[in-house]
This record gives C-alpha cells, structure tokens and sequence, in this order.
C-alpha cells in the first residue's frame, strides 16, 4: 500500500471509532438560565365541575337598550342612511352589529360607538346603501 492509501484508511478508521461531528460549545449570552418553552396540553378532566354550563343572557335585547329620538339622531337618519342608539355598555361593536341584524332584519355596514359624559354608550349603526335609514326608522317608530 502506497502511504496516501495508508493515511487515507487511518482516517476513515478514526472517524469511524471517534465520528466526524465536531463539537461546539453553546456561547451562553445571559448569566440567568431560563428552562427551554416546552409543549403545553390543553387540560382534559375526568368529569365537568360544574353541573350545568351557564348560559350568556347577553342576547339582542340587553345589547340595544333603545334608539335615539334627537334632532341630531333624525338628521344621521336622513343624511347618513345611519341609526343612533343607546346600547349596553359593555357592548362591543360586533354584538351591536348582530343585535340590529336580528332585531330589524337588516344589513350594517358599519358600526361607530362612544361613552356619552352620562355614562351610557352610544353606536352610530351605518346601514347598507340597498337598505333605507327611513324605512326601518318609520318601522320602529322613530318617524
């Protein structure tokens, strides 16, 4: 055997009884050790605690507490194609939304909503231009 071969079979022999992977040692950038995040399992228990789930009375009734009858309300209504009432204050906009669908059988477009100095919470409801602010105003009672 010629001494290249010779050298060539000591090396495979070496990284066959040693391996080939070379080891690096992780460079720690913090002096505080933190435990890696690992898989978290949703919990599945044996039995329900409670007997009965409790229901949400939230429905569209508590959410719309009543339509507002100002001049300003009357003026949205005819210029804007928009509705004005007075809501539930922990009512966020998709439940106002939900709420006017169900209750008058019609498509919002858009919702805006404020905390009047009062107290009470205020949603500008915005109808779809297929749908008259007049019609379902005169529908309701307001006109």
């Amino acid at each position: 055997m010629a001494p290249q071969e010779t050298k060539k079979a000591q090396a495979a022999k070496k990284a066959a009884l040693k391996g080939t992977q070379k080891i690096t040692k992780k460079v720690r950038t913090s002096a505080s050790f933190h435990l890696p995040k690992t898989l978290k399992l949703n919990r599945q228990p044996k039995y329900p605690r409670r007997a009965v789930v409790k229901v949400s009375q939230f429905d569209e009734f508590k959410v719309i507490d009543y339509p507002l009858k100002t001049e300003s309300a009357i003026k949205k209504i005819e210029d804007d194609n928009t509705l004005v009432f007075i809501t539930h204050i922990k009512a966020n906009k998709k439940q106002i939304k939900d709420a006017v669908k169900k209750l008058y059988d019609v498509d919002v477009a858009k919702v805006n909503t404020l905390v009047r100095p009062d107290g009470l919470k205020k949603a500008y409801v915005r109808l779809v231009p297929e749908v008259e602010a007049m019609e379902v105003a005169s529908k309701i009672g307001l006109i």
